[in-house]
C-alpha cells in the first residue's frame, strides 16, 4: 500500500490528482476505505484523490461508498481486463450532503440493542435474503428457555431493545413465549406480514402485548418491484398484513429493501405510506447487503459495519445482516451474553478513530 498526500499534483493514468492512495489487493472492507477516508480529510472540497486498486470488488464498492458519503467518482480506467484499476474521486464541497434514499442512523451504543433470530425457515425465498431463509431452510429455532436467560442477563446489564427476526418469526410455534420472555424491554418483531391472519398464528398475534411493534416488509408502492423481489402476490398480502396489524391496535413500522437507489420509487412508497398513516419515523429504506443469497449489494465487514450483536440458535454474530458470514461470528453459542458484548467492546477498543469513522450504520429497523 502506498499513500501519497504531499502537496501538489501527482501524475497518474487519470491525469494529475492532489493525492494518491494505492490500495494493492485490499478490498473496501479490509482497510481501503479507511485509507481513502484519511486521505480525503487532507483535501479541500473539489480536489481529486487518485485511487489505485488490484481488487476487482472495488470497481463496484468504491462508487457505492462515494454515493453514500457524497463524493463523486469522476474517472475510472483499467490497465487491463483483470486490473489494476485507477479511480479519480472528487471530494464533496462543505455544503454538499450525501444524497441517498436509504435510512441513515446514529450508532447504537453497544449493550442497548440485542437481535434474536427466532428461526430460519420462511414462507418466502427472497433472492437477496442475507440469512438464506426459505421454505426449504432448516428451522434452527431459538429455544425460549435460552432466550429467557439471555433477556434476563441483557436487562440486568442495562439493555433496552430486542428485535426478533428470521426467517419468518410467525413460523416459530413458540413465538409468543420468546416475545413474552423479553417483557419489560422494547420489543419489535420483523415479519413479512403474510401468514398471521388465520389459525394459531392469528391467535399468537392477537395475544401479543400491544406495546410490541410489528415491522412489516414492503419494498415498493406498487406490486411490480416487491413481487419481483419476494414472490408473486406477496405485495398485496403484505398490505393486508399491515392493515390487520393496525386494526388490532399494533404500532406498525414498514421496511423496504432495495438493490439500488430509486428516488422516484421511494417517493411513491412514501406517498402510499402517507395515505396509510404510517408515521415517517416508522419507515426504513435499507440497501441489500451482499450476504447470504445476495450476490450483489452493499459490502459489509468488521471494519465497515457498526455492531449490533445478534443471537441465533447457532451462536452470536456481529450484526443481523451477517449471520451467514463466518468472519463475523462472535461466539459458538448465544450465552453468556456478557462474553458476546465483551468481545464486541474489546474489538471496538482496539480500532482507532480512523477505523471507526469508516463504518456505516446499516439500519435494519
Amino acid at each position: 500500500m502506498v499513500e501519497r498526500t504531499q502537496p501538489g499534483p501527482a501524475p497518474t493514468p487519470l491525469g494529475e490528482v492532489q493525492a494518491l492512495v494505492d490500495g494493492g489487493d485490499m478490498d473496501c472492507g479490509s482497510g481501503l476505505l479507511l485509507l481513502i477516508t484519511r486521505a480525503m480529510r487532507r483535501l479541500e472540497p473539489g480536489q481529486l484523490l487518485g485511487v489505485r486498486s488490484a481488487e476487482a470488488s472495488v470497481v463496484t464498492d468504491l462508487p457505492a461508498w462515494a454515493d453514500l458519503v457524497g463524493h463523486d467518482v469522476v474517472f475510472e480506467v483499467a490497465e487491463s481486463a483483470q486490473g489494476p484499476w485507477w479511480f479519480a474521486v472528487s471530494k464533496a464541497g462543505r455544503s454538499a450532503e450525501a444524497v441517498t434514499v436509504f435510512t441513515r442512523g446514529e450508532r447504537t451504543p453497544v449493550g442497548r440493542r440485542l437481535w434474536l433470530y427466532t428461526n430460519f425457515d420462511c414462507n418466502l425465498a427472497c433472492g437477496y435474503c442475507c440469512a438464506e431463509s426459505s421454505p426449504k431452510a432448516a428451522a434452527r429455532r431459538f429455544d425460549p428457555a435460552v432466550a429467557a436467560a439471555a433477556f434476563e442477563e441483557f436487562a440486568a446489564q442495562g439493555g433496552k431493545e430486542v428485535f426478533f427476526t428470521g426467517g419468518e418469526p410467525f413460523m416459530h410455534p413458540r413465538l409468543s413465549d420468546l416475545i413474552a420472555a423479553a417483557a419489560g424491554l422494547e420489543r419489535t418483531v420483523l415479519t413479512n406480514g403474510m401468514i398471521f391472519a388465520r389459525g394459531t398464528r392469528r391467535a399468537i398475534l392477537e395475544n401479543l402485548d400491544r406495546d410490541v411493534v410489528l415491522q412489516i416488509s414492503l419494498d415498493s408502492a406498487t406490486p411490480e418491484l416487491h413481487d419481483r423481489q419476494r414472490g408473486a402476490g406477496s405485495w398485496s398480502r403484505a398490505l393486508d398484513g399491515i392493515a390487520l396489524a393496525r386494526s388490532l391496535g399494533f404500532r406498525v413500522r414498514v421496511a423496504a429493501t432495495l438493490y439500488d437507489e430509486d428516488p422516484k420509487g421511494v417517493d411513491a412508497l412514501h406517498r402510499r405510506l402517507d395515505d396509510a398513516s404510517i408515521a415517517v419515523p416508522d419507515r426504513v429504506i435499507r440497501p441489500v447487503a451482499q450476504e447470504g443469497f445476495a450476490d450483489q449489494g452493499m459490502h459489509v465487514s468488521l471494519d465497515t459495519l457498526e455492531p449490533e450483536p445478534t443471537l441465533t440458535a447457532d451462536g452470536a454474530w456481529w450484526h443481523p445482516v451477517a449471520v451467514t458470514d463466518p468472519h463475523l461470528r462472535i461466539a459458538d453459542g448465544p450465552l453468556p451474553l456478557a462474553e458476546v458484548f465483551g468481545v464486541v467492546r474489546d474489538t471496538l477498543a482496539v480500532q482507532d478513530a480512523a477505523a471507526r469513522s469508516g463504518r456505516e450504520v446499516f439500519r435494519c429497523a
